[in-house]
């Protein structure tokens, strides 16, 4: 029993869940994956470490329920510009203020990881969006909708933003300009959109 717990502020349930989540990412940012440990966790969440191992068998689920959390904590709220244009700007750069550090994180912290586990960063981005429908389709249905864009793009045309950013976020490990942004929207996505939209 930690020392919060004796002094009678024992937290239970989806409480001491996120406490425990929050206190892994804390430590996945200070110390990187070497040294996220169930003992490092448990000591930073102020709990013990059968508390931890009743939710998580080792440290690999623990880093995936942490990445999951994260990854709801950061949503991104989809803009409503009226257009696809101003949709898809207000998004990227949603994402360069709040995930721009994640991206960086994963890049820097986490290449034991995928070496001791045999995964990619790919399957751990599922984990990060585990089941949400992407912004991007949400976007691109209204706009179909709207006439800006036609319904069914493919999925290659449809990630395209996300992919173009997450490069250029991973290349420099910081935000990126909203130049770039710019450019990925106007000079890249829209002609492509476009393109379909005149076959159609």
């Amino acid at each position: 029993m930690s020392l919060n717990e004796s002094r009678g502020t024992r937290r239970r349930g989806a409480e001491l869940e996120d406490a425990i989540l929050d206190a892994a990412w804390a430590q996945l940012e200070e110390g990187g994956y070497p040294r996220f440990t169930i003992e490092a966790v448990a000591e930073r969440a102020g709990t013990s470490r059968p508390v931890l191992y009743r939710r998580w068998p080792g440290r690999t689920e623990l880093l995936l329920a942490t990445v999951a959390h994260i990854g709801d904590r950061t949503l991104p709220v989809i803009p409503d510009t009226g257009t696809l244009r101003g949709d898809v700007i207000a998004l990227l750069h949603e994402v360069n203020r709040t995930r721009a550090g994640l991206m960086a994180l994963v890049s820097v912290h986490l290449g034991s990881y995928f070496t001791e586990s045999g995964t990619s960063p790919a399957e751990l981005r599922e984990h990060f969006i585990h089941g949400r429908p992407s912004s991007m389709s949400q976007i691109l249905s209204r706009a179909a909708a709207r006439g800006e864009a036609p319904a069914g793009l493919p999925e290659r045309v449809c990630s395209l933003p996300f992919d173009l950013f997450r490069g250029e976020a991973l290349l420099t490990l910081q935000p990126i300009p909203d130049q770039s942004i710019h450019q990925i929207v106007d000079e890249i996505f829209l002609p492509l959109v476009q393109a379909y939209q005149q076959k159609t």
